[in-house]
């Protein structure tokens, strides 16, 4: 678990920051450019959703980077808020039978 006292960054604040606003595009601009709607992507560009796979293959394909690059963001940023979310100490943890431990290594 990596602990990190500031939450990383929304996708969407992202790809506004650092791949819109150096391009000088507006919402719409990017929403008919990778065929979605504008309502989708100010959805994304205002933190009020994810970036789906299908997003991120069309962002990649758009900027000329990777889809993993995307979904790593949009991943990053779930992991982080479930693990402030998550009780650890009211999870049961499941071990295997002590004759199975071995034959699994």
């Amino acid at each position: 678990m990596l602990k990190r006292a500031l939450p990383p960054a929304h996708p969407g604040i992202v790809l506004k920051e650092l791949f819109m606003n150096e391009r000088n595009l507006t919402i719409t601009d990017l929403a008919k450019g990778i065929g979605m709607t504008r309502a989708n992507v100010s959805a994304v560009v205002n933190g009020r959703a994810g970036i789906s796979p299908e997003m991120a293959v069309k962002l990649s394909a758009a900027f000329g980077n990777s889809a993993t690059f995307w979904t790593n963001l949009q991943t990053n940023y779930e992991l982080w808020h479930a693990e402030r979310k998550v009780k650890r100490s009211t999870i049961r943890h499941f071990k295997l039978p002590r004759n199975r431990q071995t034959a699994h290594a």
